[in-house]
């Protein structure tokens, strides 16, 4: 059986990952980007690792008592396996830690897995923003915790 972790993405898994970053999980921010991300004191960041091999990241920013997902990545080849489930949960009990009242998330409109993961935790769209995604409408989404 496989060995499953979550644990905290850092700078140094992210290296591991750097070169593959955007072609075997997603063009969704470079690696610099991330880097920032991972070094910021509101941000918090978790992987998720299949044995050694990291399969997905995901991430929140918490300002004052609201958290924002600002992304859940999982590895193109490694997809329907439950691994953002399972980040996603993590994320909501570190948001509950800081005593955060909600989770607020955009999601593209065409993204109907993911969508589909949010309304599953219980999340409720709560307005939208048109075009938002280069002619894809963005659905916000929130959970009270």
């Amino acid at each position: 059986m496989n060995n499953i972790s979550i644990e905290k993405f850092n700078v140094s898994d992210l290296e591991q990952i750097k070169v593959n970053l955007e072609t075997e999980f997603d063009n969704f921010w470079n690696s610099n980007i991330l880097e920032k991300e991972l070094n910021s004191d509101t941000s918090f960041y978790l992987c998720c690792k299949l044995d050694s091999e990291i399969v997905g990241y995901a991430g929140i920013t918490i300002v004052l008592d609201i958290a924002e997902l600002d992304n859940i990545v999982i590895k193109k080849d490694k997809r329907g396996n439950g691994f953002s489930s399972l980040l996603l949960k993590e994320l909501i009990k570190i948001a509950k830690s800081h005593h955060c009242t909600k989770l607020n998330l955009e999601v593209a409109s065409n993204n109907e897995i993911a969508i589909n993961l949010y309304k599953k935790f219980g999340f409720k769209q709560v307005g939208s923003r048109t075009n938002y995604y280069k002619g894809v409408d963005a659905l916000l989404f929130t959970l009270d915790i």
